[in-house]
C-alpha cells in the first residue's frame, strides 16, 4: 500500500492551497483518513481527520479555514486550506487506516510529505 501526497507549495498569507493524497495497492477497505503536519522543531500534529462515513474532526487552529474531504471511489483524501497563515508552514503528511484483506487488522499507512510554505 502506498499513499502519495501532492499539492503543496509556496503561497502568500491569506491564500489557498489544496492537498491531495491517493492510496494505491492492495486495499480491501479504508477506515479513517487524516492529515498531519510537522513544522521544524515541532512534533507531528493532527490537522484534520475524516471517517469512512464522512464525519470530520479538526484541530482548533484550523477550524473554519481548512476542510477535509474524501472520494472513496478514488481512495483519495483532500485538504482544502484557505486563509493560510505563516504558522501553517510545515510538511503535511496524510495517513490512512487500511485493511488489505477482510481477515487482516487495520494498519496505519503514512504518505510522503508535501511542503507547505506560507509567506507573510
Amino acid at each position: 500500500v502506498q499513499l502519495q501526497a501532492s499539492g503543496g507549495g509556496l503561497v502568500q498569507a491569506g491564500g489557498s492551497l489544496r492537498l491531495s493524497c491517493a492510496a494505491s495497492g492492495s486495499i480491501f477497505t479504508i477506515n479513517s483518513m487524516a492529515w498531519y503536519r510537522q513544522a521544524p522543531g515541532n512534533q507531528r500534529e493532527l490537522v484534520a481527520e475524516i471517517t469512512s462515513g464522512g464525519s470530520t474532526n479538526y484541530a482548533d487552529s484550523v477550524k473554519g479555514r481548512f476542510t477535509i474531504s474524501r472520494d472513496n471511489a478514488k481512495n483519495t483524501v483532500y485538504l482544502q486550506m484557505n486563509s493560510l497563515k505563516p504558522e501553517d508552514t510545515a510538511v503535511y503528511y496524510c495517513k490512512g487506516d487500511i485493511k488489505t484483506a477482510a481477515w487482516r487488522p487495520v494498519i496505519s499507512y503514512w504518505g510522503t510529505g508535501t511542503q507547505v510554505t506560507v509567506s507573510s
